[in-house]
């Protein structure tokens, strides 16, 4: 499944939202560029000291990787890793920004990705991988968006055997089975993990930023956010009642998506 957007408007500008894609699109480039001026052996010399390794994380090898965990959540491992990532933020993140506020879901944000990294060394500490990706902060913010509007539509395209349609989800269902996925994905690749080289996908990194966003989220939200007249939950409101109504400044903050 594959969201193309969510019905549920913000209020305000999801700035912060805005500049994570931005930096993690700046930092895919630069990579880019080393590639291009210095080939593989640059690229990989980069994602080795910037990349989180479990192995030196554990062992204490490497001083300088006790920041990797930080600086791992803004690099991506090809384009589709990063406009998968960036594609989930630019639909959920802005929700989740506009009930934490802008400081609180940098904190939120950065929190998540840290704890995904600590739940994959914990199930690999030996892995001489280095880990990198917003995935772990970004399941966080999915975790956070499913708390604060469970109800709320996501547009979702659904292959069904040899047909694709779109069907309007409730994000409950939507992120759960996405966390289900992550679940499942995760336990099978334990059996993968006797090869110290071999790369893949961080499954646990997923499933400990997803628990993370649901931890913390309910404990940072602003109080009375996402309410509306006398304290009743808005989960979403349709592109054309929210026009009539003038609620949400005319769509002044949220493109439609």
């Amino acid at each position: 499944m594959i969201p193309i957007r969510d019905l549920n408007p913000s209020r305000t500008r999801p700035v912060v939202t805005y500049a994570l894609i931005a930096i993690n699109a700046a930092v895919w480039l630069y990579q880019v560029f080393l590639y291009l001026g210095g080939g593989a052996a640059a690229m990989n010399a980069f994602v080795y000291q910037f990349g989180a390794v479990p192995h030196w994380l554990t062992s204490g090898e490497h001083a300088g990787s006790y920041v990797t965990p930080l600086t791992s959540m803004f690099m991506h491992g090809g384009w589709m890793h990063v406009i998968g990532n960036m594609w989930f933020l630019w639909i959920f993140g802005d929700n989740v920004e506009d009930a934490l506020g802008k400081v609180k879901y940098v904190v939120f944000y950065v929190l998540c990705g840290l704890i995904a990294v600590v739940a994959q060394v914990i199930i690999d500490p030996d892995s001489t991988v280095p880990m990198v990706g917003a995935s772990g902060a970004i399941a966080g913010v999915l975790g956070g968006y499913v708390l604060l509007y469970p109800r709320a539509r996501v547009l979702t395209l659904v292959p069904i055997v040899f047909f694709i349609t779109f069907m309007e989800l409730p994000a409950f269902l939507f992120i759960f089975v996405w966390f289900g996925f992550q679940l499942l994905s995760g336990f099978v690749s334990l059996g993968q993990m006797s090869e110290a080289t071999q790369g893949g996908v961080a499954f646990f990194a997923h499933v400990g930023g997803f628990l993370a966003g649901l931890a913390l989220v309910k404990l940072m939200a602003r109080r009375g956010r996402g309410h509306g007249p006398g304290g009743r939950k808005v989960y979403y409101r349709p592109r054309e009642e929210s026009r009539r109504a003038g609620e949400w400044g005319t769509d002044r903050h949220r493109p439609w998506r």
